[in-house]
């Protein structure tokens, strides 16, 4: 997932704020990984990261969130993303359940 930022007049600033599954891709174009990959590969490779799971930054280490997957094996780069969207769909719920965090996710800031 990805949200465009606030706009504003410094040109320095991303296109867009990478949380989630895009953030995971971003990880995996710039790691040492290669598919097929087992489980422990991947927490090897990248278990340590922290990775944004909402477009306010909150975030969690890739490993807990890998936990939650039951597959050993991912054939690839897309099979381990597919495997990892239901369990930081279900994270974020968990994790952003007040009122003023729902409120927060409508705000374009």
């Amino acid at each position: 997932m990805g949200v465009r930022p606030p706009s504003s007049e410094d040109n320095d600033d991303p296109e867009s704020v990478e949380f989630g599954i895009a953030a995971v891709d971003a990880e995996l174009r710039d790691a040492d990984l290669s598919f097929p990959a087992t489980r422990t590969d991947v927490e090897a490779e990248l278990g340590h990261e922290r990775i944004p799971y909402d477009v306010h930054g909150n975030d969690v280490s890739l490993g807990e969130i890998l936990a939650e997957v039951d597959a050993e094996e991912f054939g690839s780069r897309q099979e381990l993303l597919n495997a990892l969207h239901d369990p930081f769909e279900a994270y974020r719920k968990r994790h952003s359940g007040s009122v003023v965090q729902q409120v927060r996710s409508l705000l374009p800031f």
